[in-house]
């Protein structure tokens, strides 16, 4: 039977998951589908490191066959997945987007990329980083205007995820490195909760603010990737021993009852891009009975130094080696990161992470009476020029706190360009967020 590529390259994880199920497709049809468009739309975009379509045909044809053989499919059977370059595959190099790591070749897989085999996932490729998941910006271009930036650091996995090439991929954040390249890609994008998914084999930027993301073209993709990927690991001493939340399932329920929401413009509003301001104004007008204006603490503008202060420490000391052996081959830009870091006192440094449980404990009265919090994803849609992706103001405080934060791909800028929504949960109540942003997407688009 011959399948249109483009049919299939467009279809949501979910529905093609569906399809392959039920034998309408197989993994091989889908994957030669979405090569295709990789064939086409990859010279633009360049959202890939590393892409081997041979060994991608070779997992679909072994999911094939055994699917054929009766044994049970797993719950991404069949579905290519873009994994970022920091993240480390046995069968595929991990370059960590720098050139003193080229040729790294892992000895094993990360404990994310094993869950995804283990769930019947096929790895596509390896999605383009920035250097060391840090500012300095790859080879990747924004698939709605290549002259624009995809954001950053998981800029492949956004924009892979946002051209078609695949239906799902892996990104990490640090700061909005999941959030930001999802908004200006214009893709679902969801950053958990701290621990909730496994960084062991993940390339450690800084402990105590590292997560693993996961982009996909609908709500219930996201979820869905975020589901296999979660769970203790015993290599990972920032998750814990207990059940996985029920992600999924709550991101294809209803609410009981309409959700409250409070909107929060942040300190940064003034630095916020008019067409952005007024988009935001729109939406708070929709939901108008719904959503109700929330105020920081005083404090909370104060987040983004503390952030700065641990992250350039940690990355001081995570990155010390390619400092003492390459720095001449880093970025400006990372050598003056790791240079402020190194001048991080020990006080400083825990002074700095000592606010998270106090800054937490100031927004608890926020869930007493709101679902979550909405706030701008990024400053505006994605700047013009590739020597930069975007400023992640908008994301720190929650990445410092640790908080469950979505992109929503609901708003455009003036000049066309995707707007995400940025929605934030309580620290560990993943699925309910889910659950709050399938109400939010709806009535959005019920108003469209």
């Amino acid at each position: 039977m011959t399948f249109d590529p483009s049919v299939l390259a467009g279809l949501s994880a979910t529905e093609a998951h569906t399809r392959l199920v039920a034998g309408e497709f197989s993994a091989a049809d889908y994957a030669r589908a979405l090569l295709s468009r990789i064939d086409e739309v990859e010279p633009q975009v360049q959202a890939w490191a590393h892409l081997r379509p041979a060994h991608v045909l070779a997992q679909a044809e072994a999911a094939d066959e055994s699917h054929g053989l009766g044994e049970p499919d797993g719950p991404l059977f069949g579905l290519p997945v873009g994994v970022k370059d920091i993240i480390d595959t046995a069968d595929l190099p991990t370059e960590d987007g720098t050139v003193l790591h080229a040729g790294r070749m892992p000895g094993e897989d990360a404990m994310v990329v094993r869950r995804l085999r283990a769930a019947g996932a096929l790895v596509m490729g390896k999605t383009v980083t920035t250097e060391l998941a840090t500012y300095a910006p790859g080879k990747t271009r924004n698939p709605h205007n290549p002259a624009h930036t995809p954001g950053g650091s998981s800029s492949g996995s956004a924009a892979a995820v946002a051209a078609g090439m695949v239906p799902l991929a892996i990104g990490t954040q640090t700061n909005g490195s999941v959030i930001r390249p999802a908004s200006f890609c214009g893709v679902y994008g969801f950053k958990p909760s701290a621990g909730l998914i496994p960084r062991t084999g993940v390339l450690t930027q800084s402990p105590p603010l590292d997560a693993v993301g996961v982009f996909g073209r609908t709500l219930s993709d996201v979820a869905l990737l975020a589901q296999v990927l979660a769970g203790h690991d015993p290599k990972d001493p920032l998750t814990r021993l207990r059940a996985a939340p029920p992600l999924a399932r709550l991101a294809t329920t209803d609410a009981p009852m309409p959700p409250t929401l409070a909107w929060v413009a942040t300190p940064f509003w003034e630095r916020v891009a008019p067409d952005a301001q007024a988009a935001f104004g729109e939406l708070v007008q929709l939901l108008e009975g719904r959503i109700a204006p929330f105020e920081l603490p005083a404090s909370a503008a104060s987040a983004v130094g503390w952030h700065t202060t641990v992250m350039e420490a940690d990355l001081a000391g995570s990155f010390e080696l390619e400092y003492e052996r390459g720095r001449e081959r880093l970025s400006p830009s990372l050598r003056a990161q790791i240079e402020r870091g190194r001048a991080v006192s020990a006080v400083a440094y825990r002074q700095a992470l000592a606010r998270v449980p106090v800054l937490l404990e100031s927004l608890e009265s926020v869930f007493e009476h709101f679902d979550a919090l909405v706030t701008p994803a990024t400053l505006g849609t994605a700047p013009r020029g590739l020597d930069t992706t975007g400023d992640p103001v908008m994301c720190t405080l929650w990445t410092f706190l640790g908080m469950p934060c979505l992109s929503l791909p609901l708003l455009h800028g003036e000049n066309g360009l995707p707007l995400g929504v940025q929605l934030v949960g309580r620290r560990g109540d993943d699925a309910r967020l889910l659950r709050t942003a399938r109400w939010l997407v709806g009535a959005v688009q019920a108003a469209a």
